[in-house]
């Protein structure tokens, strides 16, 4: 009788353990922990102007329903925004405050912009002097009338900082101490090793392909939602400080032209923001669910 109820018990024992071990190997840490949210310009520096808005106005506006919208449906996620007020952040300010806050994903938050349209309407003359003295002679030139009328550039694009600048992207990781001695990338503990320098691109390629993922989710989004899309974009050919600086996967989003009218009303409108932040939480959340294994 002994035997049995100590066997019975030692059953009991097994089973509370293999329990245990399998509730604590099927949670899985996320690696997505905290998202800094940055809306673009802001103060002294407010972008882009269309005909009765700023950029740094709506982005502010997307910014913070952004935030709204992802605090309700990942309670579990922390969220930093750069700017909630109409305030001016040098960018490289901007890059510190993801990196100090330990983000795990920045989402940069911008509009664009295209130059007057120029046509040629016809043709002028034009005087001017030539020689100088007796010799001097009134000539005449004819040069070009122009039109100006508003760029019908409009559509969404996303940028990621370019692939063949990881360099730049490196620096900063290596001296970011969350990366030091992570084994998921390779395990080197001396951030001064050749070794190291090594593991720092090879997480630089792997936050390039984590932004490339989620600005791809982003535009798949965009054009679900009737947006041009004109696609995922690099910037290598001038750099943007915040892409480069921050120590994580990062991304810039361009919502629209705010010199074309008609988008100009759109990302003022009620209707506009609600869609166009819907969208970014849309691409924010599936990525997560991605990146996580959830």
């Amino acid at each position: 009788m002994l035997s049995r109820i100590i066997t019975y018990a030692f059953t009991l024992l097994l089973a509370g353990n293999s329990t245990k071990v399998f509730s604590q190997s099927a949670v899985k840490s996320p690696k997505i922990k905290t998202i800094i949210i940055d809306a673009g310009h802001g103060g002294t520096d407010q972008g882009a102007k269309g005909s009765y808005s700023t950029e740094a106005q709506i982005t502010l506006q997307l910014a913070l329903r952004l935030d709204t919208l992802l605090r309700a449906e990942l309670p579990d996620t922390r969220f930093v925004m750069t700017r909630t007020t109409d305030i001016y952040h040098h960018v490289r300010e901007k890059a510190n405050i993801a990196n100090k806050e330990s983000g795990d994903l920045f989402v940069c938050i911008h509009v664009n912009a295209a130059p007057p349209k120029k046509t040629v309407t016809g043709y002028k003359s034009v005087a001017y002097y030539k020689g100088k003295g007796s010799k001097r002679k009134k000539l005449y030139k004819k040069v070009p009338i122009y039109k100006t009328s508003p760029n019908p550039a409009h559509g969404t694009s996303t940028y990621v900082w370019a692939a063949d600048r990881a360099d730049e992207k490196t620096k900063g990781i290596i001296e970011d101490e969350r990366y030091e001695s992570s084994a998921e990338v390779m395990d080197i503990p001396d951030v001064n090793s050749p070794e190291a320098i090594i593991k720092a691109r090879l997480w630089s390629q792997k936050f390039f392909k984590n932004s490339v993922r989620l600005a791809s989710l982003i535009e798949t989004e965009f054009t679900a939602i009737g947006r041009k899309s004109q696609g995922v974009l690099q910037r290598n050919h001038m750099g943007i400080w915040v892409l480069q600086a921050t120590n994580m996967p990062a991304v810039l989003i361009e919502t629209g032209f705010i010199t074309n009218k008609e988008e100009e009303d759109y990302l003022n409108s009620e209707v506009g923001q609600t869609e166009m932040t819907r969208a970014i939480a849309n691409a924010v959340i599936n990525y997560k669910i991605l990146i996580d294994g959830k």
